[in-house]
């Protein structure tokens, strides 16, 4: 078992990641809390292969557990399903003594981390995500939020769990396009980070190559983000590194209107991004090339026609980064030389000539 301790100064945690430690979900829960009542949180695919499973493990230590479902998918995650989850504990008479354990995928792990963040000003919460964007990226550092219309996680907080459990043998469930997309969010922090992440990353060629390799991706993946989370927690400076390939791939994720995954965004957003500076000569030439041959090694997309929609500039200029007139754009001067970029807001749409980049 591999444990990440997440030190921030008001709130820390562990992260722990084992093959098969899902079954261990009793006594590393009573570490933690005290007995009480626990909503577990799932979506409406996760539920029937799991909840059973982890309630069962809860109960056995005993604390008294509460399933609660929502439909799979992004769409979930609103304040409609966020009032009817906060409905479902007012009538089970949850307290603030009581806790929220988010068992599944970002959007899970989104909405219920919202839930716990808000319920009674706020309840304890613990991350068991299953899918592997959740595991290497949602489930770590305390976002939670609902979207709003189509504007992804306009409505949020940050807010910290009491542990996080990850079993890579939760990925042997998941659909291939559900698996390779959480591999986006992978390849960016590898771009960001080089070293040994970046070696690893240039060895997978297969969606295969993934699976065998999730616990070791997934070590490397936390390390990063939780070294990035403990220097800047509510994204001030550094952890503003993280968003690369998410301005663009935010936008690009709202037009396609549910027709595109997360990861599948970022990957979009991180190639055209990183060929605009390349273009502009502040990233070093065939860095793109390089990141592109890594993700369609895995059948990631790299580009899309929604490039071409003049709409890309009105969500970027929405975009939830935009602060004193100014959006910070990401991209790495070379492998392992990430770059914060601030860009005045009234010059973006000329500064990113997006459909010069449509491969």
């Amino acid at each position: 078992m591999k444990i990440i301790k997440v030190e921030l100064p008001d709130h820390s945690y562990n992260v722990e990641i084992a093959k098969g430690i899902l079954g261990c979900t009793g006594q590393l829960v009573s570490s933690v809390w005290t007995k009480r009542k626990i909503a577990l949180v799932s979506d409406s695919n996760v539920a029937p292969l799991y909840q059973a499973k982890v309630a069962d493990a809860l109960e056995a230590v005993g604390f008294t557990v509460h399933e609660y479902q929502f439909p799979a998918g992004e769409e979930s995650k609103s304040l409609e399903v966020l009032a009817d989850l906060a409905r479902q504990m007012a009538a089970d008479r949850f307290n603030r003594d009581d806790g929220v354990i988010a068992l599944g995928g970002g959007v899970t792990g989104d909405l219920a981390g919202f839930l716990a963040a808000t319920y009674m000003r706020g309840i304890s919460l613990i991350q068991i995500p299953t899918s592997l964007l959740a595991q290497v990226d949602s489930s770590v550092g305390g976002k939670t939020a609902v979207d709003l219309d189509t504007t992804k996680n306009i409505i949020g907080s940050f807010y910290q769990p009491d542990l996080v459990i990850i079993d890579p043998d939760t990925l042997n469930t998941l659909k291939t396009r559900d698996l390779v997309e959480g591999y986006g969010e992978i390849v960016k922090v590898a771009a960001l980070s080089d070293g040994d992440l970046w070696n690893l990353v240039k060895s997978i060629d297969s969606p295969e190559d993934i699976l065998a390799n999730a616990e070791e991706l997934s070590i490397h993946s936390v390390q990063y983000k939780t070294d990035i989370v403990m220097g800047d927690e509510k994204e001030g400076g550094l952890r503003q590194l993280l968003n690369y390939g998410h301005t663009i791939g935010h936008a690009v994720e709202a037009l396609a209107d549910g027709g595109l995954r997360h990861g599948e965004a970022v990957s979009i957003g991180m190639i055209a991004m990183q060929q605009i500076f390349e273009d502009k000569g502040l990233a070093l030439p065939g860095i793109t090339q390089e990141l592109r041959e890594r993700l369609e090694a895995v059948g990631l997309p790299v580009t899309s026609d929604l490039l071409d929609s003049d709409e890309v500039f009105d969500k970027i200029k929405n975009d939830k980064k935009n602060r004193d007139g100014h959006l910070s754009l990401i991209y790495v001067h070379t492998i392992g030389g990430p770059v914060i970029k601030s860009i005045p807001s009234d010059q973006i749409q000329e500064f990113l000539d997006i459909k010069t980049v449509k491969a």
